[in-house]
């Protein structure tokens, strides 16, 4: 990547020619990448398409007002923080507090000395930059709030959240909307006989074959213990239960050598599905795949039932 792209980004809007061009001036040495906008409207314009990081805008122009621009900025939903400096000739208080309740970060008085002008910028450099640090780290802790730590795949919330917009999603567009949830076989033994660790590998062995046969449109989770669920949309009954049948077989062949021994284990799966024009709630859908696993299992496991269509 190229040292210009990495260069923070900083829009100047001024109507006056005289004054972005010092603001040019007194940028000229300083890593910024500079866009200059001739009038409020232009701003905005190169705002949406740039995001630049710090805003400097003089306070009167003619189509748009400094002011203005702030409170458009802030009312906007940016991926991250601007830091915004108004440039103005009118000094006093009033003017000063109604321009920081606008959203501006920092006013400076024209006409301006360049270096303060340069300093005020790299204020809102470290800010900026603070700014994307708590923006990562929440990124990440939400992440790590909707993930399994063992299997890297969705947990229970994320995939509660997930379905309820897909169900809405599934009534209001007609498509059908399916509900997996399967449990490994006699898992117990796996941990009594050969340790948490070779439990583990198990999980994340099924895990990574759930993930292998998911598309974008499904998810697939582990939900606790040895369960895990499969969420699969826009696919009818047969196609679901041909999924189903590889991901039971492909685990079913698999040989897991623990303490000198090779192990082979089983799956269960229970299925409930829907498609019409009311959703229910996917609680209720979660009871009907369950019952259906409980089915399967009393019925001899390593199988697919379906819970009953109603």
């Amino acid at each position: 990547m190229s040292a210009a792209k990495d260069r923070l980004k900083v829009l100047v809007a001024d109507d006056s020619a005289v004054y972005r061009k010092l603001v040019e001036q007194a940028f000229c040495e300083a890593d910024f990448s500079i866009l200059f906008a001739r009038s409020g409207r232009e701003a905005i314009e190169l705002f949406t398409e740039h995001t630049p990081a710090i805003v400097i805008t003089d306070w009167v122009m003619p189509d748009i007002s400094g002011i203005e621009l702030c409170r458009r900025i802030r009312a906007g939903s940016p991926t991250s923080y601007t830091y915004i400096i108004i440039l103005t000739s009118v000094s006093d208080k009033e003017n000063v507090v109604k321009g920081l309740a606008a959203g501006a970060d920092d006013y400076l008085t024209k006409p301006f000395h360049p270096k303060e002008l340069l300093a005020r910028a790299e204020v809102g450099r470290r800010i900026v930059e603070l700014h994307r640090q708590v923006e990562a780290k929440n990124r990440l802790l939400e992440e790590l709030a909707l993930t399994d730590s063992l299997t890297g795949l969705p947990n229970r919330r994320a995939i509660d959240e997930w379905a309820a917009r897909q169900l809405s999603g599934a009534a209001r567009h007609g498509f059908p909307f399916w509900v997996v949830m399967v449990d490994l076989d006699n898992f117990k033994s796996v941990n009594d006989s050969s340790g948490h660790d070779a439990g583990d590998k198990v999980l994340k062995k099924f895990a990574e074959i759930l993930k292998t046969n998911s598309r974008r449109s499904n998810i697939c989770g582990r939900i606790g213990g040895e369960e895990f669920l499969f969420v699969l949309t826009h696919a009818d009954k047969d196609n679901v239960q041909f999924v189903a049948e590889r991901i039971r077989k492909e685990f079913e062949e698999q040989e897991f050598l623990f303490g000198g021994r090779v192990i082979k284990l089983t799956a269960s799966f229970g299925i409930s599905g829907f498609q019409g024009k009311k959703a229910p709630e996917f609680r209720q859908l979660l009871n009907q795949a369950d019952a259906a696993l409980y089915t399967a299992k009393h019925r001899g496991r390593n199988r697919i039932e379906f819970a009953p269509s109603e």
